[in-house]
C-alpha cells in the first residue's frame, strides 16, 4: 500500500516537472537561439504575476508575450531592440532591472525613502518619550507624611 502510493506520487511529480519544464515549446532553429531566447524571457517581469520572469510563468499573457519575443528574434531583432519594444509598449516595469531615470527614480529609491522616513519616525517618537519622561522622573515624590 505504501510503495504503491509512493510510486503514484513519484510519477504525478515526474510528470508535473515535466509540464514545468515544457511551458512553451518553440520551433528554435537551434540550440544557440534556444539559450537567447531563455535568457531574454528571464530578464523580463510577468505583467501578471509580478515576481516572475517570462520564462517561468504560466500566466496566458506571459505566453502571449513569449511568442512575440520570439517573433522579434525570428525576424533578426537583436536583444537590445526586443526589450526596447516591449518598454515601449509596456513601460519599464518590464524589465527586471530597470534602468535608473526620471520614470523610475522611485521605483529604485522610494524603500531607501521609506527607510530613512520611518527612521526619523523612530528617532523623533524617542525623543518625545524621553522628553515627557524626564520631568517625571525629577519631581519631587511625596512621602504621605500628610495624612
Amino acid at each position: 500500500m505504501c510503495i504503491s502510493l509512493l510510486v503514484v506520487l513519484a510519477l504525478a511529480l515526474i510528470a508535473n516537472s515535466a509540464l514545468a519544464q515544457a511551458i512553451d515549446p518553440l520551433p528554435f532553429r537551434d540550440h544557440a537561439e534556444e539559450l537567447r531566447f531563455q535568457h531574454l524571457t528571464s530578464e523580463l517581469r510577468c505583467l501578471v504575476c509580478q515576481d516572475e520572469n517570462l520564462a517561468d510563468s504560466n500566466a496566458d499573457f506571459a505566453r502571449d508575450i513569449r511568442h512575440k519575443v520570439f517573433e522579434l528574434m525570428q525576424q533578426g531583432k537583436n536583444d537590445a531592440q526586443i526589450k526596447q519594444y516591449l518598454v515601449d509598449r509596456y513601460s519599464d516595469f518590464v524589465l527586471y532591472d530597470p534602468p535608473v531615470n526620471h520614470r523610475t527614480w522611485l521605483l529604485w529609491f522610494g524603500p531607501l525613502l521609506i527607510l530613512i522616513a520611518g527612521g526619523i519616525v523612530v528617532v523623533n517618537t524617542i525623543r518625545k518619550r524621553s522628553r515627557i519622561a524626564a520631568p517625571i522622573a525629577s519631581a519631587p515624590t511625596d512621602n504621605g507624611d500628610d495624612w
